[in-house]
């Protein structure tokens, strides 16, 4: 077991694990027929980059599919094991990466919170966008205020996605977890632009925050209903 736990926090295993998921991931979108809703959303999005993209935990492993190869793109990943083969995979797909989550009570620092909301800022300041789950940490599809924040004080707006498979294996974990299939039919699904202003008090805060959270269920539901029929 102690040289297995070596192994797996080798760099040169995680970097080869990164890079079979990633080419895995690849495979998935190049065998799934997809279905983009609106059909032409960057007439309406590329305009306004850099910006959020607002992601639920659990659903995003198809999210990086949707990354369009010019686009300066940075992903927010945890620090955990999980995370930093995520963080491999990501870069192996040419999305850079910046390390730290969101926490509650005591973890906040060892998270790294805190500096990534300034990593996140300098980002978008620098012309990149930034994606992110909008998750509370460990609750599922109830959106917090950190990706909020993050607007109110970059200035950028939050674009909600959803790129959802018909064929996929759902986990159960905390977040339950769709792991893509190939060879099915696919969806991807923006909502309109949110944007937060600068001066924003505790209640529009709360009413941007709840209307992230609703836009986000909207969007899945649309894919869901492309791709299963419903």
């Amino acid at each position: 077991m102690k040289v297995m736990l070596r192994l797996f926090r080798s760099d040169l295993v995680r970097r080869a694990i990164g890079s079979i998921l990633a080419a895995y991931l690849r495979f998935v979108g190049r065998t799934t027929r997809f279905v983009v809703d609106p059909v032409d959303p960057y007439d309406t999005i590329a305009p306004l980059f850099p910006v959020i993209t607002a992601m639920w935990h659990g659903e995003h492993l198809m999210v990086p599919l949707a990354h369009r190869p010019g686009d300066r793109t940075v992903s927010l990943v945890s620090r955990s094991a999980d995370g930093e083969i995520e963080a491999r995979l990501l870069s192996a797909l040419g999305i850079r990466t910046i390390r730290g989550s969101g926490a509650r009570g005591r973890k906040t620092a060892e998270k790294g919170g805190a500096g990534a909301l300034r990593a996140m800022i300098r980002a978008l300041v620098a012309g990149e966008t930034v994606v992110l789950t909008a998750d509370v940490p460990k609750v599922a599809r109830h959106c917090g205020l950190g990706i909020v924040t993050l607007a109110k004080m970059s200035g950028r707006p939050i674009v909600p996605i959803a790129v959802i498979g018909a064929r996929r294996i759902e986990l159960n974990n905390w977040d339950r977890t769709r792991i893509p299939l190939p060879f099915g039919r696919g969806a991807m699904v923006y909502g309109e632009p949110i944007s937060v202003a600068a001066d924003a008090d505790e209640a529009e805060m709360e009413r941007a925050r709840l209307r992230t959270e609703a836009s986000l269920d909207a969007v899945h539901a649309r894919a869901y209903a492309l791709v299963d029929g419903r």
